[in-house]
This record gives structure tokens, C-alpha cells and sequence, in this order.
């Protein structure tokens, strides 16, 4: 690691945009050097809390400093690609949170961009950072469950909280709600699923607790099928309690079994474990840390750092991010028209 810090701006300093500014000051390489904050009131609390940060209600302002290394943008689904643009415009490194964008075309736009400038282009999967289910891809890695076949990833959880101005309630910002926490599951499905191919079809079905809401689908599921075989399963509803999380992965020779349960999505203190089958006998794995997406975020900043002081490859590419989105615009499409719906290579979509 260099001896100078790498210079974060932030832009967004909302629930999520906060915790973020923690993660990045709790990192030893890092700085926090840059806030931009939607309102008023939300800069007065930045300045209050981050005394020593340039603070601004106009991210084009934080963008164009010259003093930063990277612009973490933690803003509503809507606004990425637009601030993501004027960040990499702007010859800064970029860790965008998911989903990358709302339409392909827009991923595809920041792919460009980010080439064309030389600058990293990080998603926030931070899921892949995960103490636990980073375990899972490991010993899948490591052969212990043989060739993968299946995969399932569930949630059980209360329902999303508003966000700003009930942004994440409305969909023309939203884009859909397969995009808000789904993603994630996608993400970790094809992740685990590697050695299996590439997603070619899903097939997806939701329902709201909402009739006049449908859009808003409190339970959704879906199956998507990998070209070597293998098979994922992602399911999640926002109609129980508290939040608990279980992904399973089946494959020639053993199996995983991952769960995680806490009253909140971001506690720091969940009950979590990984057992794990090797076709006699069924164990424990330690985990060496906790887990939790506050945990993740942590280390998120610290890759980051590490990729851009360093070299050290991201934890999550642009083109990661980018299949996280088709596949979620894909289930999208197969719960609109009830049919299943395939992806090619290139993650075009169209009905199969």
C-alpha cells in the first residue's frame, strides 16, 4: 500500500449514503475528503459529522474537484447513470452501488466511458466480500461440492423501508423492485454458478399484497437455467419479519448450506452459520468473522482502495454488474408476459 490515503468523495448522504461514509473513514487507506448531500439539512449533518470534508448540495461541484481519487455515488436507482457519467467525465475512479443502472443501454454507456477514461468502474455487490457467503464460492471453487447444479438463494424479510421522498416506492425511479434486493441473489446465483456456464433463460412470477400497487411485488421468484445444466432458484418475500437469508448449493459430490438471520438488514450483531456435506458426513464451518452487509461494506472500501493503490482486481466488475441488471430486466419481462425469457451471450433479451 502507498503511504498517501486514497481520496473518497461521497455523493449521497441519505441511510444507505451514511453508513457508507463510516465504512470509508474506518479505512485505515482511505479519506474522506468530499460529501455531497441532497439537501440542506443533510449537509448541515455532514458538516457536523465530517468537520474536516469539503461538503456541497451539488455533486457536479464535488465531481470536478481535483483533489479526489474516487466518487463512491450512493443515490437513488434513477440517478446513477447520470451522476455516474459525470464522475467518470470527470477522471474520477467510480464505486456506483447497485444496481449499476436501470437499462442496459446505460451500463453498456458507463462500460465505454470508463474504458475510454482509464478509471476503475466498481458495483456494489458487496455480498461477494462476504465472510460466509464469499465461504460458499470458496469451497465451490475448491471442489468441494463437485460440479454445481443448483443453487438456491431466499429472503424472508420486512418490507423496504421508503428511502428519501418514498423514492424506492416509486417505480419510475425504482425501475422494479427485481432490481432493488433481488440483484443481489442473481449476482451471487451466477457467481456460484460459474463452472456451470452462463445464465440462458429464467422464468419469473410475483404478486403484491397491493392490488392497486402491482408493480410493487412484495413476493417474487424465479428459476434460471445455466448453460452447462445447472439450474438457480432466487426467491424473496417482503410480507414476513425481520430479515433472514439462506443460499444452498447442491452439486455432484456434497452440498452447502448458508443461513443468516438478524432483526434488521443492517445489524452488526446476526446469528449466522455454514454447514456443509461432503456425501458422508455433515459439518460446521467456521467463519473467521462476522456477516452482514455493514461487514461488506467495510471491506468494499477497503478493495477498492487496495484496486486502485495497488492493482488488486475488483471485487465486482462493470460487466458483473451489468449481467446482475439483465437478468434481473429479464425476470422483469418473464413476470409482464408469464413466459420464460431467454439471455444470450451478449445479454440481449427476448422471449424463448
Amino acid at each position: 500500500m502507498t503511504q498517501s490515503k486514497v481520496k473518497f468523495g461521497l455523493i449521497g448522504f441519505g441511510a444507505w449514503g451514511q453508513h457508507h461514509a463510516d465504512a470509508i473513514t474506518k479505512c485505515k487507506g482511505a479519506e474522506l475528503a468530499a460529501i455531497a448531500a441532497r439537501s440542506e439539512s443533510s449537509a448541515a449533518r455532514a458538516r457536523e459529522t465530517y468537520p474536516d470534508a469539503f461538503v456541497t448540495t451539488d455533486y457536479r461541484e464535488l465531481a470536478t474537484r481535483d483533489d479526489l481519487d474516487v466518487v463512491d455515488v450512493v443515490v437513488p436507482s434513477d440517478l446513477h447513470h447520470e451522476i455516474a457519467t459525470c464522475v467518470l467525465e470527470n477522471d474520477k475512479h467510480l464505486l456506483l452501488e447497485k444496481p449499476m443502472c436501470v437499462s442496459l443501454a446505460d451500463c453498456d454507456h458507463l462500460i465505454r466511458l470508463a474504458a475510454q477514461q482509464d478509471r476503475l468502474l466498481c458495483v456494489g455487490h458487496e455480498l461477494r466480500l462476504s465472510s460466509m457467503w464469499g465461504k460458499v464460492k470458496q469451497m465451490i471453487e475448491d471442489d468441494f461440492i463437485g460440479m454445481p447444479q443448483y443453487c438456491l438463494v431466499e429472503l424472508s424479510r420486512n418490507p423496504y423501508r421508503q428511502g428519501a421522498d418514498g423514492w424506492r416506492y416509486d417505480i419510475d425511479r425504482v425501475g422494479n423492485w427485481i432490481l432493488e434486493e433481488p440483484i443481489h441473489f442473481f449476482d451471487l446465483a451466477k457467481w456460484y454458478l460459474q463452472r456451470s456456464g452462463t445464465p440462458e433463460t429464467v422464468y419469473a412470477t410475483a404478486n403484491s399484497r397491493q392490488p392497486e400497487r402491482p408493480e410493487l411485488q412484495d413476493n417474487f421468484s424465479a428459476i434460471v437455467h445455466f448453460s452447462g445444466g445447472a439450474y438457480a432458484v432466487v426467491s424473496q418475500t417482503l410480507s414476513a419479519f425481520e430479515h433472514h437469508q439462506t443460499v444452498k448449493v447442491t452439486g455432484t459430490k456434497g452440498a452447502l448450506w448458508a443461513s443468516w438471520s438478524g432483526a434488521m438488514d443492517r445489524t452488526r450483531h446476526p446469528t449466522f452459520s455454514l454447514r456443509a456435506f461432503d456425501g458422508n458426513e455433515v459439518t460446521t464451518v467456521p467463519i473467521d468473522k462476522p456477516t452482514g452487509e455493514l461487514f461488506e461494506l467495510e471491506d468494499q472500501v477497503e478493495r477498492v482502495v487496495e484496486a486502485i493503490a495497488d492493482g488488486r482486481p475488483l471485487h465486482c466488475t462493470a460487466q458483473d454488474g451489468r449481467w446482475s441488471v439483465a437478468m434481473c430486466l429479464a425476470a422483469s419481462e418473464s413476470v409482464a408476459k408469464g413466459k420464460k425469457i431467454k439471455i444470450d451471450p451478449a445479454c440481449s433479451l427476448h422471449e424463448s
